[in-house]
């Protein structure tokens, strides 16, 4: 998919939605442990809804070639929500991409205590792959006693690498490296680095103003959110070619009515939400591929989750999806060096660090008329 073009222009036409700000590596999981509000969908999905596998057509577990075991904390009162979420989207590409030799064990747990006796039990019951756990205090829980290829769904970050353990994660942190080498490739020298007082958003200012530093020998210039107005602001824009908005879809809308037009504007996945925000018209920012390209074919070959989702939590559906299909490669792939699926979350591909780089389209936020 991303073959296909670095920037997909169009225009986006958004539901009505909210996007709650988060903090911490794990904001995805926070981000989402607000109640899952199900609305009726204004559009019918581009695919049937996920239907329950039904048992007779699953193969039989310790005969499978493939044995992948799920680890996730689906009886969590904390959690349980968000990994049913990742269980419907791992689902969904079973029913598209399993095969006779594929069969799936779960283990089902309600706390971190737990996770470890969960993981051994899936090994004993023969899995030779496992996908979870889903927080990082459960991956830290097994790490140093991974036997299998152990796909993790969180960062690895300040943990020693282990053999055999890996990681798929939706991290802010790789979109914002993304964002300041598209924004360096594009020639910018002088950007204006705008942040929020939250948590999610110091965290993408630290990154992006990183990067920066290592691209261009310089730290950007940069201005909280509640200083952008008046004689600061004025300031900083005589000495800026470009703008990075490390806020909130709402903040940053905010930011950009007093900003001028014709400054190129920047973001992350935080920009993309389903209300109408018309000052963000034109802000470049980059998301997963399941969000901005749903017509395409290689998207569009997975079902669509039962029910309408918020943006934050149908990413953790194609997290699911891309999961599946990383744990069938990992079971029998033996070389998984710079291994690369083309996934519904972006470009991943399998890094020195044992965790999958995501590489993210990029969209120029538009309005239909």
């Amino acid at each position: 998919m991303q073959s296909l073009a670095p920037w997909v222009l169009g225009g986006l036409t958004w539901m009505a939605a909210s996007v709650v700000s988060a903090q911490g590596a794990d904001y995805i999981l926070q981000q989402n442990s607000v109640p899952f509000t199900q609305v009726p969908a204004r559009e019918p999905a581009s695919a049937p809804a996920v239907a329950p596998i039904a048992d007779a057509a699953l193969p039989d577990f310790a005969a499978a070639k493939v044995r992948i075991g799920l680890l996730l904390p689906l009886s969590s009162p904390a959690l349980g929500e968000a990994a049913d979420v990742v269980r419907q989207g791992f689902n969904a590409a079973r029913e598209v991409d399993g095969r006779s030799d594929t069969a799936v064990v779960e283990a089902v747990f309600s706390d971190e205590a737990a996770v470890l006796p969960a993981y051994r039990d899936l090994i004993a019951k023969g899995a030779n792959v496992v996908v979870g756990p889903l927080t990082r205090t459960g991956i830290s829980r097994i790490a140093t006693q991974v036997s299998v290829p152990t796909l993790a769904l969180n960062s690895l970050e300040g943990l020693p690498l282990r053999p055999k353990l890996y990681a798929l994660s939706l991290s802010v942190d790789a979109e914002a490296k993304q964002v300041a080498a598209m924004m360096a490739d594009n020639g910018h020298q002088h950007p204006l680095l705008i942040y929020g007082k939250d948590g999610l958003s110091q965290r993408l200012r630290q990154t992006f103003a990183g990067v920066w530093q290592v691209k261009r020998g310089t730290l950007p210039l940069q201005l909280a959110m509640d200083e952008a107005h008046g004689a600061a602001l004025d300031a900083a824009l005589t000495q800026s070619d470009s703008v990075f908005l490390a806020l909130s879809g709402e903040e940053a809308a905010l930011a950009r009515s007093v900003l001028p037009q014709a400054l190129p504007a920047y973001g992350t996945s935080t920009l993309n939400v389903r209300e109408s925000l018309p000052t963000l018209s034109g802000v470049r920012f980059v998301d997963m591929p399941w969000l901005l390209m749903p017509d395409h074919p290689a998207v569009r070959a997975y079902p669509r989750p039962a029910h309408t989702l918020t943006v934050a939590t149908e990413r953790l559906y194609a997290l699911g999806i891309d999961a599946y299909r990383l744990a069938q490669r990992l079971a029998v792939q033996k070389n998984l060096s710079g291994l690369r699926l083309d996934g519904v979350s972006g470009d991943l591909r399998l890094g020195r660090d044992q965790q999958f780089q995501r590489t993210l389209p990029a969209w120029v936020r538009g309005e239909l008329q």
